[in-house]
């Protein structure tokens, strides 16, 4: 595996720190999580469903699998003692504490370098190390509304639409991940390592990178929302997803002069230029109107093989019975020490064409402590 041979110590909790060390994880690294003795990970009891696993949740389980746990009270002079130990021997840590809370506890970057000068220091934050949103908490839905993406979803006379899932916190383990790797590259030419810090606002910022290049060069307010269908505000129609006789279809771009041959828009040419976003919903409430008219696969019968960015809208159910799910093999089971299993999803990384798995749980509270200690003292 290409990081093997590298151990990680994970001393953050919840999603974008978990998740960055679970990428390493499945790149073939050692994580070790340190958590504290009491209770661990706030995730572990973050249920989901009510969904249990091996007595965590299984929102523990999907971020935390294939790692060790080791527990530790970084207040505690002896633990403390014993994770300065632990970064003598690692490769890269990774900490998600707000601003200067690792300084505090004497495990900062100017420390924890002098310990280990080939060290990887990671550090995931909510908005900074400095500024007035500092000290904030850097919590998904806060900063998804703090930067202006829940105003680009849903249509013109809905409110703020967040999107439905944890998708800044993922964004910014992602980058984390990258910067992390970056100076890992850097260290096996130069031989030093390097601190890499990533905050859920500036990952948020760049998802909307392509919006706020536009808004940056002449903007003046927010770009109106289509009323009708809204898939991108910048994007002309028929951009977006319409409602079908049995179900809803996803339209990308496409001239709408080829696509109105195509399901019988009579009078479209009387409508407005396709670019014209003014005249957007004009053109968008004519498509809608046929659309609804027959099914979802009746459209695809027309619009696919011409060559029309299509695609019918499924549910977890339909996309998990599609034989498109089936051939990418996205999930895989991993086992509690018990023999219970898991269904999770996988990495999406192939290595040498490869499907990276695991079989291995998220580890139970302070269950490899004893076994770390005795490699270190060995």
């Amino acid at each position: 595996m290409p990081l093997h041979g590298l151990t990680v110590l994970d001393l953050s909790q919840y999603l974008a720190g978990p998740s960055c060390a679970l990428r390493l994880a499945d790149l073939g690294a050692r994580v070790i999580k340190v958590e504290r003795p009491q209770g661990g990970d706030a995730s572990r009891s973050l249920y989901l469903a009510g969904l249990d696993f091996d007595g965590s949740s299984a929102l523990f389980h999907a971020i935390n699998r294939n790692k060790q746990s080791y527990t530790a009270d970084l207040k505690d002079a002896d633990d403390a003692a014993a994770v300065r130990r632990l970064l003598t021997m690692a490769d890269v840590v990774i900490h998600n504490f707000r601003p200067g809370v690792m300084d505090r506890l004497g495990l900062g970057w100017e420390a924890v370098s002098a310990i280990n000068p080939r060290i990887v220091y990671a550090g995931v934050s909510g908005y900074g190390e400095a500024g007035p949103w500092r000290d904030r908490p850097g919590q998904d839905l806060l900063v998804q509304s703090l930067s202006g993406m829940a105003w680009l979803s849903g249509d013109a006379g809905d409110p703020p639409v967040p999107a439905g899932l944890s998708i800044v916190d993922m964004t910014a383990g992602a980058q984390l991940c990258q910067g992390v790797l970056a100076l890992l590259v850097r260290r096996g030419v130069s031989g030093r390592g390097g601190r890499v810090d990533v905050s859920l606002m500036e990952a948020a910022i760049d998802l909307q990178f392509e919006h706020l290049a536009v808004y940056l060069n002449g903007g003046d307010a927010m770009p109106p929302r289509s009323g009708v269908a809204n898939g991108n505000v910048y994007l002309a129609a028929p951009y977006g997803i319409y409602a079908t006789a049995d179900g809803y279809l996803a339209l990308a771009m496409t001239p709408i002069d080829r696509l109105g041959a195509l399901i019988g828009m009579e009078d479209g040419a009387a409508l407005p230029a396709a670019d014209d976003l003014d005249a957007r919903d004009a053109i968008k409430t004519v498509v809608a109107d046929i659309l609804i008219r027959r099914d979802t696969a009746h459209w695809l019968a027309i619009l696919e093989p011409a060559g029309v960015w299509a695609a019918p809208v499924l549910d977890w159910p339909a996309l998990l019975a599609h034989p498109g799910f089936a051939a990418l093999s996205a999930t895989q089971r991993i086992a509690a020490p018990d023999g219970a299993t898991l269904t999770l999803t996988r990495c999406p990384i192939r290595v040498d064409g490869r499907v990276l798995t695991s079989s291995s749980a998220a580890p139970r509270l302070g269950a490899d402590r004893a076994a770390i200690d005795g490699d270190m003292a060995a």
